[in-house]
């Protein structure tokens, strides 16, 4: 349950952070029925006095032609809606340089899309952090932070409220560069889920923090990073692997559009490393490609063991990646091609 104060102020301190005045013209192709769209867009242009051009549903040729034509000044986005736009063959057709700023958010932003955005669509892209439950945001870079700041991170923690990143076997705050959970105390925290005080209470711990279940670390700025959801950590042979940490590298490969690193079960691991790929036109890639490309950049056993090309991600209808059906999928595609699970 999020009340007006909770939305009404998330969204205008969205909007300082970006700068927003009443000459601002957002393009708004995230869904309406998220946070995303309800409260980074809509909320912040209301209580700014900007102008909303509407998307009826995200198709990138569709947001490129608004961007074009009304002379956009934010665009807001989750990551694929980013590399859809990037990787359209109309992109170069568009004048996108009314574009000022954005937010890239709604899942983990990896840093070379971040970059990519940042120079081809010549915008001052900020990153926002939060979930639901905080309406949304807890963390945003500034438009005016360094660029490294912007691309690496998700800022500094929204004012009026408290981050800490906390170890989640002992509850004690992290010292700066240590990773642990992202916890939130402050205005933007929800009253708790309608009609259901177990799950309330599973979530928001006595001191009022709510407990994100995604890690994170601050450096000595202040600034946080996301390393991944608790969830979501590949643990192989007593290592564990940040999914992200791997995906962050693969995006540097020629010939990857986009990826997505998840934990395939593994009889004599555990667990192993496996990565989604989508390959950009006109590139064929073999796994072989892939695993060379890591080797004696990453650690040997965060290379992915197994290397699945597909067309598309399984989706939420807010564009949220479904990692549990990647996970799925992992199973089902080696027992179809007949690779042996180790």
């Amino acid at each position: 349950m999020l009340t007006h104060h909770n939305i009404a102020n998330n969204g205008y301190l969205t909007g300082v952070h970006m700068k927003f005045t009443a000459d601002d013209n957002c393009c708004i192709c995230v869904p309406l029925f998220h946070c995303f769209g309800v409260v980074l867009a809509t909320m912040c242009c209301l209580t700014h006095g900007s102008t909303q051009v509407m998307v009826e549903r995200f198709d990138p040729l569709v947001t490129l032609a608004s961007v074009h034509k009304e002379r956009c000044t934010v665009l807001h986005g989750v990551p694929t809606m980013f590399i859809a736009q990037l990787n359209h063959p109309m992109f170069d057709l568009f004048d996108v340089r009314s574009l000022r700023t954005g937010i890239m958010a709604g899942a983990l932003c990896p840093e070379e899309l971040m970059k990519q955005v940042n120079e081809k669509m010549f915008m001052d892209l900020t990153s926002v952090y939060g979930l639901t439950e905080t309406a949304p945001g807890m963390t945003q870079s500034r438009v005016d932070d360094p660029f490294e700041v912007r691309c690496t991170t998700v800022g500094r923690e929204f004012e009026f409220t408290e981050v800490r990143v906390i170890d989640p076997e002992t509850g004690e705050e992290c010292p700066v560069g240590v990773q642990g959970e992202m916890c939130c105390r402050g205005y933007n925290v929800m009253k708790g889920y309608y009609k259901n005080p177990e799950a309330t209470a599973q979530v928001i711990d006595k001191n009022g923090f709510l407990h994100s279940g995604d890690l994170g670390v601050r450096d000595e700025n202040g600034n946080y990073r996301i390393t991944g959801r608790i969830k979501d950590m590949i643990i192989r042979g007593g290592e564990n692997i940040s999914p992200k940490e791997v995906e962050d590298y693969l995006y540097r490969m020629p010939g990857v559009q986009d990826v997505q690193v998840v934990a395939v079960a593994s009889e004599r691991y555990g667990e192993d490393v496996g990565a989604f790929i989508i390959q950009k036109e006109g590139f064929r890639l073999e796994s072989e490609d892939v695993r060379d490309f890591c080797k004696g950049k990453i650690a040997k056993y965060k290379i992915p063991r197994y290397v699945f090309f597909v067309k598309e991600y399984p989706m939420t209808g807010s564009g949220k990646i479904q990692k549990f059906r990647l996970r799925e999928m992992a199973l089902e595609l080696c027992e179809e091609r007949g690779i042996t699970i180790l």
